[in-house]
Parts: C-alpha cells; structure tokens; sequence
C-alpha cells in the first residue's frame, strides 16, 4: 500500500469525522486514534524499531495529555477527577513500557483506554 496515499486518506477522513463532531464524538475519535497508536507502539517493540516505538509512544502521551487537559474538573466532579488519575496513570504506564519495552504494559493501558471508550460510547447513545 502507498503510504502517502494512505496518510491522505487518514487526513480526509479525520478531517471529515470532526468537522460536525460533538465532544462526545470528538472524545470517540480521539480514543480510536489512541487505540490505532497504541497498536502501532506495541508492534514498534515486538520488532525492536526503538525510534519508532519512541515516537509512537510520545503521540500516544500526547493523544492521553490532549484528552486530560480537555476534561472540565470544576463542573465534573470526582469522576471527571478519577478520569484525571486515569489518564495520568496512562500516560506513566506508557513511559515505563517504553523503557522497559514491555508489551504488556501496552496492553494494559489498551485494556483501560478501550473501557474508557466504551464508557463514552454509553454517553454517546444515551444523548443521541
């Protein structure tokens, strides 16, 4: 496959996802992204492409710290709060995979990610 035509097409179509995105949707996307990354990093370490694998897990962090600073701590309360721990939790387990190249670790932290996807998911149906 053509790797620029593919980037391209990713562009477009992100592009095409949150112009008319609510924040629930814009949250849904942001975490498919995060999944996708995270498919990416693991695959970095089990073949030991250590530049890779760094720069993959640095936007992983960076999709986690995006995610985290959008969160509204004044209006949500302890759960949007124990959201903030979660994310931070993450986003460590992420600098200690790549350090310890634990695909494990990765795993991990796709297995919290893909909860927290599902748990928005729910907000998503219950408003639509």
């Amino acid at each position: 496959m053509n790797y620029d035509a593919y980037q391209s097409y990713q562009t477009v179509n992100l592009s095409a996802q949150t112009a008319q995105a609510s924040p629930v949707q814009l949250v849904l996307v942001l975490t498919d992204g995060l999944l996708d990354e995270l498919a990416r990093a693991r695959g970095h370490i089990e073949a030991r492409r250590y530049e890779l694998k760094a720069a993959s897990l640095e936007k992983c962090v960076a999709i986690i710290n995006g995610l985290s600073s959008a969160l509204d701590m004044e209006a949500g309360g302890e759960a949007v709060q124990g959201l903030a721990r979660l994310y931070d939790y993450c986003a460590e387990r992420l600098f200690r995979a790549g350090v310890d190249l634990n695909v494990a670790i990765v795993d991990e932290v796709v297995r919290l990610i893909s909860q927290i996807r599902a748990a928005w998911q729910g907000v998503q149906a219950r408003h639509a």
